[in-house]
């Protein structure tokens, strides 16, 4: 065979596209639009970015500098960036109605997950909510070794022969113990950023162990000016004496936003209709605030106010200006300086929404009015006792009455997530809520209760590593042998049992699985000192006993399609021929595709992409088509396949 035998003019999914998004080559490409002038020759002249940055100090080139450093950050960052070989294999037998939901639950290392998502859900996801393993000094279940994180997992679920791989990091053994958490977490968040929409928002559950280093690595990843607050949760009625120093009732939510200032109110309910609520709030920083003519009602007889400090006791108030009152309003504009509660821009709000201001007396004490019931802010304290958020014993109860037992340790309750779910979506379409430590699927179970409860539509995208259970335990009697197995029954029962609570609802209760896997398409990688046998043992791309479905959904995750996109088949010219996406992708696995069968393929295909861009209502589509590269037995076929695709606007044309 010679090695030109192998050339033709339909291009072949090569290594980097059967692998996950290269957000290295992004971020350059990035940098190329903004900054042209400082690449030549593909390579980066950091001295001209320099100059193109005005040198404002973005370079920190000094060693002593401000942030967190530990050993293994630098693989950390660049383990983030490294593409995933692997591929998602759909399960639809351990799936609750897979041919509807658009709810997914994923069973793999979160690691490798994140960065297969990376293509169909960046910038998609509204909320994130994990609660990842607190750092107590003990062993927890993630991969130690960076540089082959896939064959760990593949060795860790037995999907290839393990050498007894240990897949976990023992933090006191190794002297390291924040260095082995922060490790674990640092790349996750990394890539859990770049999935979060411009308005969405993370919560991370915490302890004090790590409290003070998650907020400073999350600092470095969000951005500092993106941190949105810390939730305080009362997880125990009754303090833990397990600390010498005191009792321990609470743990942490951090809240961290993608854009501070595009992120949403957290609210619950509204606001008491007619409710005076005070200006005036004693300690805050000295400020004026400005009230154009006649925005303030006044309960005064008419006539002047003169410039005046009114401050009484603990309350500062000053007005700077003469002004005049005639029919219960201010004709002239006029400043106060004092302490407040609101800022100017929050004022001007009132003002511009006719919203009611109210001063009755001298010495001035203004008020806002409440006379829409405008959303409530929550308190940053979650708590049974202020605001029905349940405890971790209530999470426990839980469980025991939907699986039969207290099958996991510390598991959070459904009531905290739902409170967050709640408080943080309101009128999105659809969102999609994402939780990659998914634990015993609380995040899951909270979200269809609030679709029923609430009437809140959204998805949820479930990640769990399929972590086996100690037999001696519990849940290993009642036989599951994984974490990841009593997080698939449980959405099951949890479904079941709103469905019969509420039969007439139409919220989606199914979720599709899928597992990960090492890729079905083999990646090219050429043995200069012997091509031609490289090139022989790659006449067929694919791996021995892949079956169908896992091609077309190695197609969809790799091309940026959404997971619960929709498979239509057809048979065209007597062939399999499968659209996903409503023509993102469209393609035909068959084993054999000759000369005589060219060009009615292909005049289907056509007519099919004709279909659905009626269907969508749009004048353009374009449509990636696939064939099996070993299903042209010559050059011939293949090459008029592209010419007429491409003749009737279908320039994508590729090979498997």
């Amino acid at each position: 065979m010679n090695i030109n035998d192998n050339i033709s003019s339909m291009k072949r999914v090569n290594a980097e596209e059967g692998q996950s998004v290269d957000l290295v080559t992004e971020n350059i490409e990035r940098l190329k639009d903004l900054f042209p002038e400082a690449f030549s020759e593909g390579n980066m002249n950091f001295e001209t970015l320099r100059q193109l940055l005005g040198d404002v100090g973005v370079f920190d080139e000094g060693e002593e500098r401000y942030g967190l450093n530990w050993h293994g950050k630098k693989k950390a960052r660049q383990i983030a960036l490294t593409p995933s070989a692997g591929t998602l294999l759909p399960c639809p037998e351990e799936s609750l109605d897979w041919d509807t939901t658009q709810n997914l639950f994923i069973e793999g290392d979160n690691l490798e997950v994140l960065k297969l998502l990376q293509k169909s859900y960046a910038n998609k996801v509204k909320m994130i909510y994990i609660d990842p393993p607190y750092n107590t000094g003990k062993e927890f279940v993630y991969p130690d070794r960076f540089q082959d994180n896939l064959d760990t997992y593949l060795k860790y679920t037995g999907q290839i022969d393990s050498q007894g791989i240990k897949f976990s990091s023992s933090s006191e053994a190794s002297g390291r113990k924040h260095t082995n958490w922060l490790n674990m977490m640092y790349p996750r968040l990394k890539l859990a950023r770049s999935l979060l929409s411009k308005d969405g928002v993370i919560f991370i559950s915490i302890d004090d162990n790590e409290q003070s280093y998650l907020k400073s690595i999350c600092d470095e990843i969000f951005g500092e000016n993106n941190f949105y607050g810390v939730f305080i949760w009362e997880k125990k009625k009754k303090p833990s004496f397990l600390k010498k120093s005191m009792g321990v009732i609470t743990d942490y939510i951090l809240v961290y936003a993608k854009n501070y200032e595009l992120a949403p109110e957290f609210t619950i309910g509204e606001t008491e209709i007619g409710k005076k609520y005070p200006f005036n709030n004693s300690g805050n920083g000295l400020s004026q605030l400005s009230f154009p003519p006649e925005s303030v009602i006044f309960n005064l007889p008419d006539g002047v106010i003169n410039a005046q400090d009114m401050s009484e006791g603990n309350i500062v108030t000053r007005l700077t200006n003469n002004f005049e009152i005639r029919n219960g309003k201010n004709v002239d504009s006029f400043t106060l300086e004092g302490e407040w509660r609101y800022s100017q821009k929050k004022v001007d709000e009132f003002i511009e929404g006719k919203e009611e201001i109210l001063i009755s007396k001298v010495p001035f004490r203004p008020n806002y009015i409440n006379r829409n019931g405008t959303a409530k802010k929550i308190a940053n304290f979650l708590s049974s006792r202020v605001n029905g958020v349940p405890t971790n014993e209530d999470a426990s109860s839980e469980l025991v009455s939907l699986l039969g037992g207290n099958f996991m340790d510390y598991p959070k309750p459904v009531g905290l997530i739902k409170y967050l779910i709640e408080a943080t979506l309101k009128g999105d379409d659809n969102p999609i809520v994402l939780d990659f430590f998914a634990g015993s699927a609380t995040t899951a179970h909270a979200s269809l209760i609030s679709q029923v409860e609430r009437t809140i539509p959204l998805r949820t995208i479930s990640v769990q590593l399929p972590e086996k259970i100690d037999d001696d335990s519990e849940a290993f009697k009642a036989g599951y042998k994984t974490i990841a197995e009593i997080a698939k029954e449980r959405i099951r029962r949890a479904a079941k049992k709103i469905n019969d609570e509420y039969p007439e609802s139409k919220v989606d209760l199914g979720f599709k699985v899928f597992k990960l896997a090492r890729s079905n398409i083999k990646l090219w990688k050429p043995d200069h000192t012997d091509l031609e046998s490289n090139l022989l043992e790659h006449e067929e791309h694919l791996d021995e006993g892949t079956i169908e479905r896992d091609i077309l959904y190695e197609l969809l995750i790799k091309r940026g399609v959404d997971l619960a996109a929709p498979i239509e088949k057809r048979i065209i010219a007597g062939k399999n021929v499968f659209n996903i996406g409503f023509g993102k992708i469209i393609t035909c696995l068959d084993d054999l595709v000759v000369g005589n069968d060219v060009e009615s393929l292909a005049a289907g295909i056509i007519s099919w992409q004709t279909e659905l861009k009626e269907l969508l209502d749009i004048d353009a589509l374009e449509t990636h088509v696939f064939f099996k590269d070993s299903a042209f037995k010559d050059d011939v076929a293949k090459t008029n396949m592209v010419a007429v695709l491409e003749q009737n606007g279908i320039s994508h044309v590729r090979s498997l």
